[in-house]
Parts: structure tokens; C-alpha cells; sequence
């Protein structure tokens, strides 16, 4: 477990340069020390590096890249890719060291290879002298390895260079792409280094690669603990940390909030509670989701902001259909208080997901945020682990936000007996809305019903729901009918509680 350093002796950090990453590391590395960033290969290690260098610049330091395995102009390529330029960035390269080593060296009494890293070493430690540098990066121990040849030396080595560094107090990254121990994590590496920082890469069934980074030690310093999802993208590396609720504790007023429907609201008492999350489960095509469009027309008419996440369905067809059901979203969305994402099934992290609502609300003011849905989110993280923990803190954080969370949530079969689809939330949630099927007059009709509502009371009816250009509509207690909840009601009374239905002009 990582410790806290005295306030009295706080040492000064280093940024990284990598959004989300200094977070992570309370602030960024302290300087003067020798740090390990590891990982196999295609994992992001030189980019990560380069941004480090590079935020070196921004800060006036003298940086030097020392690359035993690529190119300068493969370097180069690298940060073109990103738009970066390298000036500023003192490059060294082997084929400069191999260059110095002359053909009286296959004459000494040593063997070739003791001579070629000693002279490998004196030319890097000349150029650091020359240089002044502050930063350095050392890339990569693999070649170090194959000039030592022997284990031993080659730990000494390593030393060696530490101590160096750090009487010069120079801030030293050195990168290991864990290829000489058969993808196993150097132990000896992780005791010399001040901190280590490990990149994962994993390729998915379908989509494109995860990327998560996981800091194993950082000593004096209470960094985050566990996995950080991570992207590479034009621009650099970007990390998402990981989302802890308790650290975002903040007052609010738990007030029942409207949707617009007097008759809705009144089977919550009022309304769900600022600061919970409401799930609304039922087959395909109950009304799921003009529901929770419902909730977030009179948000944005009331000028709140509200944030639609959608998985399952195109924006388009979204908009087209609440305004079949006289709801305006166009007209929100350009006063500024809807924003509706399209998010892609194949191409989204769990880390990533959190940051990109967590931005919302922190930054944009968020009050209502609406996930569509917990299945299409389920199939967006089909390979994810502790999938339901990862819902369960970003539910903890929107209600300690004191935003609403209406979570919808399809269920298999359309008619007869339930079943969940995909991942089960219904015990995280604080309400509990539920949609049925049933037959009436040789009609389908819908049913909803309050099943929980941790917020205060509720009404226990199971009641009729209508929804048609003219809006939403429930209906009076379905009395008549038993079994409505099995999705196969059996009549016992008379027609006179079933709504008619109403021409769609207002």
C-alpha cells in the first residue's frame, strides 16, 4: 500500500504531460528519480514517453531521448502521427555508440561486449553532461540486456545508471518492453525504480483494443490504486482514471422531480428524487423510453441540462419519434439544454464512459442523465470484468451529484413470462418502473407499475399507459384484470377503467 508524504517534506513532481494520468499520480512524479514504464509492444510506451518529454519542453527543461531500438525517423514518424514536432528533444541513438566503438575493439583482452556497453554508457553519460538534461528517457533496457549478456552486469548496470541520475537529480524514465522475460515483469527492475508504471494492451473478440495502465508502485506518494482505461489517439495518450464516488461527496437537496405528467408523478408522489436512479424495465416497444424522454423534455422546459447516452438507438430516430408524441427535442438540443450522444457498441471502454459523464456533470451541469440502455452497455463491454461494480460506483457518483439517473433496461420475451437481459442493476436502483403487455378487446395495451421507490411512498396500482401524438396518458386502476405482471392478465370485470382511444390532433 502506498504511503502519504508529510506535508512538511512534499517533494516537487514532474508533470507527465498525459491527460488524466498526473491525476492518477496525485499530481504527476516527483522529480529527480528513475521510474520503470513497461509494457509489451504496441502498448503505447514510446508515445507516453514523448508526451513526457515534450511536457519537459513546455516547462523549459533540457530532455534527451536515448533510443537503442528505433530510428530517429521512426521517432520522428511517431510524433508526426500525433501533429507533434520533436524540437527541443535531444535524440541519441545506438548506431551513434556503435559508430564510437572503432575496430580496435575486437583487439582488447575483454570481451566485445563488456567493451561495447562500456562505451555505450560513457557516450550516453557525455551527452547528458553536455546537455544538462533534466528529463531523460531511456529506450529501451531490451538492448541493454543483449550489450551486458550476463544477468549480473547488467543489474549493476542499471544501478549504476540510477545513481548516476540521481545525484544529478535528473527525472529518468526507463522503458522496458518486457520482451527478454517472456512478458513477465522484471522483479529486480521493479526494487530499483522509484515507481513503475505498467501499459496493457488487449485485443477484443470484435472492436478495437483496450488499453488500461496500472501505476504498481509510486513510493511516497498515495497515487490511485487499480486499473486506468487508457486511448491513444491523435494528440497522444489520453487516461480515463478510475471513477471513486466517495471522493465527489457533495450537498443537495433530494426534491421530487416532475415529468411533465400529473398522473405520473402522481404514482411516485410526486416524482423520483434528486440524486437517484429510476430504472425502467419492460419488453420492446412498452414505452420505455417516451418515458424517460418524457422526464427529459420537462427537465430541459424547466432549463435544466440533460445528458441522453444512447446505445441501442440512431439520434435521429430518437428525435423523430418523440415528436410523434408532441415532444420537441430538436428544440432543446438548440437552446443547449439536451445534449444526445451516439455511442459506438465497439469502440467505447467502461473508463472512458464514466469520463465522458463525469465531464458532463462537473463541467456542463448536468442534472439528468439517461442511459438507453443497460443492455445496449452490457454488449458495448461484452469482454469487461466487474461490470456491475463499474455501474454500481457511476450510480454512487450521479447520486452524489444530485443528478437523476433513468436507467431503461429491455427484457426478454414480449409477452409472458420475464426474464432480465444482460446485467441485473434493479437492486442498485432506487426506483423501479415496470412495463407490461396485456390484451384487451382484442387490443394490445400497456400496463406500468411503481415496484420500489427507496425515495418515499408510491401508489401500488398497476395502472394503463397510452402514449400518442398527443403525449402520455395513464390511465385508472386495471381492477378488472388479474395476472397483468405474468404478461398474461385474465379478465374479471368490466371494460368502463380502459382508456379509448383519442384522435391525434391536440
Amino acid at each position: 500500500m502506498s504511503t502519504v508524504p508529510s506535508s512538511s517534506e512534499n517533494p516537487a513532481v514532474a508533470s507527465t504531460g498525459i491527460p488524466g494520468l498526473d491525476k492518477v499520480l496525485r499530481g504527476g512524479l516527483p522529480t529527480g528519480r528513475l521510474y520503470l514504464l513497461e509494457g509489451k509492444p504496441g502498448a503505447g510506451k514510446t508515445t507516453a514517453a514523448l508526451q513526457f518529454l515534450l511536457e519537459g519542453v513546455k516547462a523549459g527543461e533540457p530532455t534527451l531521448y536515448i533510443t537503442l531500438s528505433e530510428t530517429s525517423e521512426e521517432l520522428v514518424s511517431v510524433a508526426n502521427s500525433h501533429g507533434w514536432s520533436l524540437e527541443g528533444i535531444e535524440l541519441f541513438e545506438l548506431a551513434q555508440a556503435s559508430d564510437a566503438l572503432g575496430a580496435g575493439t575486437d583487439q582488447t583482452l575483454l570481451h566485445t561486449w563488456e567493451v561495447e556497453l562500456t562505451a555505450t554508457v560513457q557516450l550516453i553519460t557525455a551527452r547528458v553532461e553536455a546537455l544538462k538534461a533534466r528529463r531523460v528517457v531511456f529506450d529501451s533496457l531490451s538492448e541493454m540486456r543483449l550489450l551486458a549478456q550476463d544477468s549480473l552486469r547488467y543489474r549493476r548496470q542499471v544501478l549504476a545508471l540510477k545513481q548516476y541520475f540521481a545525484e544529478r537529480h535528473i527525472t529518468t524514465l526507463l522503458i522496458d518492453d518486457m520482451t527478454d522475460n517472456a512478458g513477465e515483469r522484471d522483479a529486480h527492475l521493479h526494487s530499483l525504480s522509484h515507481g513503475v508504471i505498467t501499459l496493457e494492451r488487449q485485443t477484443l473478440d470484435f472492436g478495437g483494443s483496450r488499453r488500461r495502465v496500472q501505476v504498481q508502485k509510486l513510493r511516497g506518494v498515495n497515487f490511485v490504486e487499480g486499473y486506468h482505461d487508457f486511448v491513444l489517439r491523435r494528440g497522444g495518450m489520453v487516461v480515463f482514471p478510475r471513477l471513486i464516488a466517495s471522493q465527489h461527496r457533495t450537498p443537495f437537496i433530494g426534491e421530487p422531480v416532475s415529468s411533465g405528467s400529473p398522473e405520473l408523478d402522481a404514482l411516485l408522489h410526486g416524482g423520483p428524487r434528486r440524486g437517484t436512479s429510476t430504472l425502467i424495465s419492460g419488453p420492446a416497444g412498452s414505452g420505455k423510453t417516451n418515458i424517460a424522454l418524457k422526464f427529459a423534455a420537462a427537465a430541459c422546459a424547466r432549463g435544466e441540462r440533460v445528458a441522453i447516452y444512447q446505445f441501442d438507438e440512431r439520434i435521429g430516430t430518437l428525435l423523430q419519434r418523440a415528436k410523434l408524441m408532441g415532444l420537441d427535442l430538436q428544440a432543446c438540443i438548440d437552446a443547449g439544454f439536451l445534449n444526445i450522444r451516439q455511442v459506438d457498441p465497439a469502440e467505447i471502454s467502461p473508463g472512458e464512459f464514466a469520463s465522458m459523464i463525469q465531464e458532463e456533470v462537473e463541467q456542463q451541469q448536468v442534472k439528468m442523465v439517461v442511459l438507453d440502455s443497460l443492455s445496449g452497455y452490457l454488449s458495448a463491454m461484452p469482454q469487461e470484468n466487474q461490470l456491475v461494480l463499474q455501474m454500481h460506483e457511476l450510480l454512487s457518483y450521479l447520486n452524489q451529484q444530485g443528478v437523476l439517473s433513468l436507467l431503461i433496461n429491455a427484457q426478454q420475451s414480449l409477452v409472458g413470462t420475464m426474464a432480465t437481459a444482460g446485467i441485473n442493476v434493479s437492486y442498485l436502483s432506487d426506483v423501479v418502473l415496470l412495463l407490461r403487455f396485456f390484451e384487451a378487446e382484442g387490443r394490445i395495451r400497456k400496463a406500468l407499475s411503481v415496484i420500489k421507490n427507496r425515495g418515499g411512498s408510491h401508489e401500488e396500482t398497476i395502472r394503463e399507459l397510452r402514449i400518442d401524438a398527443q403525449g402520455l396518458r395513464i390511465g385508472e386502476a386495471l381492477t378488472a384484470f388479474r395476472g397483468v405482471l405474468t404478461g398474461v392478465p385474465k379478465y374479471v370485470g368490466s371494460t368502463e377503467a380502459l382508456m379509448e382511444q383519442r384522435s391525434d390532433a391536440p
